[in-house]
């Protein structure tokens, strides 16, 4: 039987929704270990509309679960109908909504409050003992609601490679173990059933973030 694997998709695009190529870097790699991918999105407003080009906020409304439909070409769930009994893990893409749209990590970082929805989710397949894949930003989201599990979100260290470092610092003050890891790697937590990648938090070639999804679906899939 091939493993069904819910993929959580948070809009469409890096800087208000989720990241295209993680995203579909997912699902090619679910695709190729032979995988079933259902994805989900939460049918809410987005927190804001950004112009891609300018990289500015517009005055646009557009909701999160529309907006992902462009990623899953339209074969997409409202998040809830997710029934964690019928599913054998979970794989949350990483983007800036993630920060935006599931979570207020975006405005309020460690001080941020989870998608009451989304946070269901996340504690329902914990509690059932099936693994959760976490990209790029989205391994905030279990530093929030986990406190001491680990994961990796690239580097702790700021640089050009690693611009996005102090998200480290942040969720080590949350109680998580932070742990340094290579853009290729994937992290496993494996009393919390974790995988975790930093997809575009490094400033790597785009082969690189692939390779590092890959590893993170394999795992995952390993632990299902």
């Amino acid at each position: 039987m091939a493993k069904r694997v819910a993929v959580l998709l948070a809009g469409c695009g890096v800087f208000d929704g989720s990241e295209i190529h993680e995203a579909s870097a997912v699902l090619v790699h679910l695709s190729r270990e032979g995988a079933q991918a259902e994805v989900y999105a939460p049918n809410i407003p987005q927190m804001h509309v950004v112009d891609h080009v300018k990289g500015q906020p517009t005055a646009e409304q557009r909701n999160v679960l529309v907006e992902s439909a462009r990623i899953a070409r339209g074969n997409i769930k409202d998040l809830a109908t997710l029934d964690v009994k019928g599913l054998d893990a979970l794989i949350i893409p990483g983007g800036f909504g993630v920060a935006k749209n599931l979570s207020t990590w975006a405005t309020q970082g460690k001080n941020c409050s989870i998608s009451k929805e989304v946070e269901a989710v996340l504690r329902a397949f914990h509690a059932a003992h099936k693994p959760i894949g976490l990209c790029c930003i989205s391994p905030v989201l279990a530093a929030k609601i986990f406190p001491g599990c680990e994961v990796t979100v690239g580097h702790d260290t700021e640089c050009e490679q690693w611009p996005y470092a102090k998200t480290a610092e942040a969720m080590k003050e949350l109680g998580c173990r932070h742990v340094n890891s290579q853009v290729t790697e994937a992290h496993v937590d494996a009393r919390n059933r974790l995988v975790s990648t930093s997809a575009f938090m490094c400033n790597a070639p785009i082969h690189q973030v692939h390779d590092g999804i890959g590893s993170m679906v394999r795992e995952v899939l390993r632990l299902a």
